[in-house]
């Protein structure tokens, strides 16, 4: 859901840290109101979209044309990969921070349930795992184990700011951008960091949203003592509006930032949702998306150069077919596929990449030549691309596919309504992103169903009208029931309202990240 709200029986003054209610509600009273603006542009935008005003480049800027860098910390010189995972679970977090990887990101948002419980669980292990005091108990060798010393680099990736916190401010909705971040940084002992606090920024659609990071941070780090560039950050770039204004967004953030990173799963359903009214932009099956495809790599290219110009650090996206210590083809099949994907990122001059399992640390680090790229640029580069390639002869276009999107988005829901963010199905690692790409197919697949051709097993069309997506939903929920895969949690009633809240989600139009 899109707003959390605390327990019924929550109590601020006996629930939170003596002090921090004050600490919020000066944020919330400086913030939410620009929070509220920059939503409404968001929709404004996307209406705009719709109706044949797609986003552009902005006019040129001091941020494009002065000669600005940024003088990158040598503590984060090395980020070739940055592990990420739900912060909600301990266990991972260890093992992640135990892993090598050069960067950690603990996750608030896409891969935990947007829920109290989750929530305040997270928040917790991203504080004692900033500490360095996180712990799990390892039942097989029957001992608890700690993080190890080591140098990485910890982020914290908070919730986006379409999101909302409720039931802590009596009849009033908090930012959950503001919520996490002011939870951790007043419970913060600064002066113990091994290194200044990081924050991933995730899900913004303007250069003008990095002006209310900015002031968040600024304004944290005023009431803490700080210097103004106190806490440091990177930033996804998942929404194609900001793909157009990615130098701004860094410049309005050069107090703070340290690099950004292609979020290429929301990037996509993105792309899907502001081209959702143009039939050239009906999306093959998504597994037949190959890694490399012209609306995926323009972009992969761009963001190297444009971040190398300022010191910056690029960041490649997550691989989201998963390795497997129990199906030894299948693991070979996912690191073989993974070491595909980041050559391809450090060929186009990215300096990292995301990945989600130790077992990929090794592989994904090797594909890099140096720590870095930053001195990398590529000649004669276009510096405004075209971002809206049409995917045409790409992939194929199925029924099939449309079926296995119904199920995904079916076993996603379900996990979620079980306390699980993300969830391993058939091998991938399936999370929002990803389930908001196959709700978005599934819908550009009913909306444009004259006019593009998805095909059955025997090469025929199949007009996918609402009445077929629904036979199709009952179809693979009921398969679901009778034929459980093993991986899947919670019963066949939650199977049963994950169905009807994803088809239903589908049919309102329900797109954005929540």
């Amino acid at each position: 859901m899109p707003v959390n709200t605390a327990p019924l029986d929550f109590d601020a003054a006996r629930d939170l840290p003596a002090g921090f209610l004050e600490f919020l509600t000066a944020l919330h009273t400086a913030l939410t109101p620009r929070q509220q603006a920059l939503l409404a542009r968001r929709d404004y935008a996307l209406r705009n979209a719709h109706a044949g005003k797609l986003p552009d480049y902005l006019p040129p800027s001091v941020a494009a044309m002065q000669p600005w860098r940024i003088e990158l910390p040598s503590w984060c010189a090395d980020q070739r990969n940055q592990m990420t995972g739900p912060a909600d679970d301990a266990d991972l977090v260890v093992k992640m921070l135990n892993s090598g990887a050069p960067g950690v990101m603990l996750d608030l948002e896409d891969s935990i349930a947007n829920a109290w419980t989750h929530l305040k669980t997270g928040i917790d292990n991203v504080l004692a795992a900033l500490a360095g005091t996180l712990t799990y108990e390892d039942r097989k060798r029957n001992k608890t184990v700690g993080i190890n010393p080591n140098a990485v680099t910890i982020f914290t990736r908070p919730r986006g700011l379409h999101l909302h916190q409720a039931g802590i401010i009596q009849d009033q909705l908090i930012p959950a951008s503001l919520f996490d971040v002011a939870m951790i940084t007043y419970q913060m002992d600064f002066a113990a960091l091994k290194h200044p606090l990081c924050f991933y920024i995730p899900k913004s659609e303007s250069a003008d949203e990095a002006l209310w990071w900015r002031d968040l941070f600024q304004m944290v780090a005023a009431a803490k003592g700080l210097p103004a560039n106190a806490i440091k950050c990177m930033a996804l770039v998942e929404s194609h509006p900001l793909a157009y204004q990615m130098e701004e967004f860094a410049w309005n953030l050069r107090d703070h930032i340290l690099g950004l990173n292609l979020g290429r799963w929301d990037y996509m359903a993105s792309l899907i949702h502001f081209n959702l009214e143009k039939r050239e932009w009906v999306l093959p099956d998504r597994n037949t998306i190959p890694h490399d495809v012209a609306f995926f790599q323009n972009l992969r290219n761009l963001m190297p150069d444009i971040c190398h110009k300022h010191g910056l650090l690029a960041i490649g996206g997550m691989t989201a077919l998963y390795p497997s210590r129990e199906d030894a083809e299948l693991n070979a099949h996912a690191l073989a596929a993974l070491a595909q994907d980041k050559k391809n990122e450090a060929t186009s001059l990215m300096d990292g990449a995301w990945t989600g399992h130790p077992d990929q640390n090794e592989i994904a680090v090797s594909q890099f030549p140096a720590p870095n790229q930053l001195n990398a640029r590529p000649a004669n580069a276009n510096t405004h691309p075209d971002l809206r390639p049409i995917p045409a002869n790409v992939g194929k276009r199925t029924l099939a596919g449309t079926r296995a999107a119904i199920r995904t988005v079916i076993r996603y829901r379900n996990g979620v309504l079980n306390g699980r963010g993300a969830s391993l199905l058939d091998g991938y690692m399936e999370d929002l992103a990803t389930d908001r790409i196959y709700r978005l197919m599934i819908a550009q697949r009913m909306q444009h169903s004259a006019h593009v051709a998805i095909l059955d097993e025997a090469g025929q069309p199949v007009p996918h009208s609402p009445e077929l997506i629904h036979k199709l939903f009952d179809e693979e929920l009921q398969r679901l029931v009778n034929e459980p895969t093993g991986k899947d949690v919670g019963t066949a009633e939650t199977l049963s309202k994950a169905r009807e809240l994803s088809e239903s989600m589908i049919l309102r139009g329900e797109f954005n990240p929540s």
